[in-house]
């Protein structure tokens, strides 16, 4: 049975509730209650999928990212903006998406070396 890890996050289940109240999307709120009800033994991912019409694959992988990368303040998207100068006066600017890493690594690659 997958569980979050609260204590890898040094989180108790009061602060996913709190996440479930507070959180300022809905979508946000939702996925902390859904953590905030299997850490707490209220239910595990299958019922609280059919309870709240989800696909248990679906709150599986939020107990999974959870366990990976913590709360989703701790979740980013980041784009890192890479240019280069093929030429005098010719620049180049790619953007690269880069999913699923937490907030450190972001700031850790678009850190000089």
């Amino acid at each position: 049975m997958v569980r979050p890890d609260l204590t890898k996050w040094n989180q108790s289940i009061d602060d996913l509730l709190q996440g479930s109240i507070n959180a300022q999307h809905p979508r946000t709120r939702e996925r902390y209650l859904a953590l905030y009800m299997i850490a707490s033994g209220q239910s595990n991912a299958t019922l609280w999928a059919k309870q709240t019409n989800r696909c248990d694959e679906s709150i599986m992988k939020w107990v999974h990212r959870y366990n990976e990368f913590g709360n989703g303040s701790r979740m980013a998207t980041c784009l890192i903006i890479l240019v280069s100068v093929r030429s005098l006066g010719h620049v180049e600017i790619s953007l690269v998406r880069i999913r699923r890493l937490s907030t450190f690594d972001c700031m850790k690659k678009l850190s000089p070396l």
